[in-house]
């Protein structure tokens, strides 16, 4: 049996460049065969002479049908979509109608469109694998786990860049203090998400997808080292947990070859001391977080699409110097009731999650800075 052939969207992001280093290191198991990106086209045409890609995607000529397209070629074995925001979700879907495997890095898809997944996939295995390194941490500590011997799971954060400011100086973060992470080196779009920690209330979100696990049964923990990426409760009151150094190659690589292979990161080295901190989520520090779960707790599908639509205005404004850092949850808020006010059935179809997403956008976008 040959190499796994592989399709990346989102080639030129983050974890697209980190994906392609994986590919590098294992070409005997994995074969790019096509590559697609929103922006960096001559990167893009670069990484495609490098893999010898047959295909490529420049996403802004052919938006999601060309995406979905890529993902369901004949010969595509494996896709990893690692796309920003909602673009996600067509080629996703696409894919696992088709009968591929996904390698699922984009956390939105399954925020607004987890419903539609679930449909089509059991959750985590190996038609869906996780790549996000908290969902990759918990896939492994639960193989071989049956779900009565679980109590919950614990999702770990650093925290951020202002887990230790004073409270009352968080109104006056600037774009740039909070696009220098402490820990991981990812795009603005997730580095602002990690600071507000609105993706770990995504985290929470996905977690029930993947895993089927309600919500109370789901939990965020403030680690500053980021070395335990998740931990399981299990029923008898012992925990296992995942320990790795904060490199996201290393669940690249599990992810695209379902399982361990030779270490693509350095490892642990235990000859140093180390300290493994661990404390509660300050609510009045991280309103996005205390928004994201109190819209997912509240059961409303078409409520939680507005928000991830409201969360990416917000960003782009906030980048661009035109809403301060506190008034994104203000937006994730707003973002909610408007996608509740919107929403038309319990459960949306993908037509009615663009719907619902493309008016809470338009109203946002429409309407002067949020107070």
């Amino acid at each position: 049996m040959g190499p796994t052939r592989v399709a990346i969207l989102g080639a030129t992001g983050s974890i697209g460049r980190q994906a392609l280093d994986v590919v590098a290191a294992n070409a005997d198991r994995l074969r790019v065969v096509a590559l697609a990106a929103r922006r960096n086209a001559d990167e893009l045409t670069l990484q495609a002479e490098r893999f010898g890609a047959r295909a490529v995607v420049y996403e802004r000529d052919g938006g999601a049908d060309a995406l979905a397209a890529l993902a369901t070629a004949a010969d595509v074995d494996l896709v990893l979509v690692a796309t920003s925001g909602t673009d996600g979700i067509e080629p996703t879907l696409a894919a696992l109608e088709a009968g591929k495997r996904v390698a699922l890095a984009n956390k939105e898809t399954l925020v607004a469109a987890g419903h539609l997944v679930r449909r089509l996939v059991d959750g985590a295995g190996d038609r869906l694998r996780p790549v996000d390194g908290e969902h990759c941490a918990l896939w492994q500590c639960l193989l071989a786990t049956r779900p009565e011997e679980v109590g919950r799971v614990l999702i770990t954060a650093s925290g951020g860049p202002f887990r230790e400011l004073p409270l009352d100086e968080l109104a006056h973060v600037t774009p740039e203090m909070t696009l220098r992470h402490p820990t991981w080196r990812m795009g603005p779009k997730i580095t602002v998400d990690s600071a507000t920690l609105a993706n770990k209330g995504f985290e929470v979100v996905e977690a029930r997808w993947l895993y089927g696990l309600e919500y109370e049964r789901i939990g965020v923990v403030v680690h500053p080292e980021s070395l335990v990426h998740a931990m399981v409760e299990m029923a008898d009151g012992s925990v296992r947990a995942q320990l790795a150094e904060p490199d996201m190659r290393l669940f690249i690589q599990y992810a695209l070859l379902w399982g361990h292979a030779p270490a693509p990161t350095r490892a642990m080295d235990w000859t140093l001391p180390r300290t493994l901190r661990f404390a509660p989520v300050e609510a009045a520090r991280y309103p996005c977080l205390a928004a994201v779960l109190e819209t997912a707790r509240s059961g409303s599908l078409a409520a939680m699409i507005g928000l991830v639509a409201a969360d990416e205005v917000a960003v782009e404004r906030f980048l661009a110097g035109e809403i301060g850092f506190g008034e994104i949850a203000v937006y994730l808020h707003r973002g909610a009731a408007l996608g509740r006010a919107h929403g038309r059935s319990a459960e949306p179809s993908l037509a009615e999650i663009r719907h619902i997403d493309a008016e809470v956008r338009g109203a946002l976008r429409a309407e002067q800075v949020l107070r």
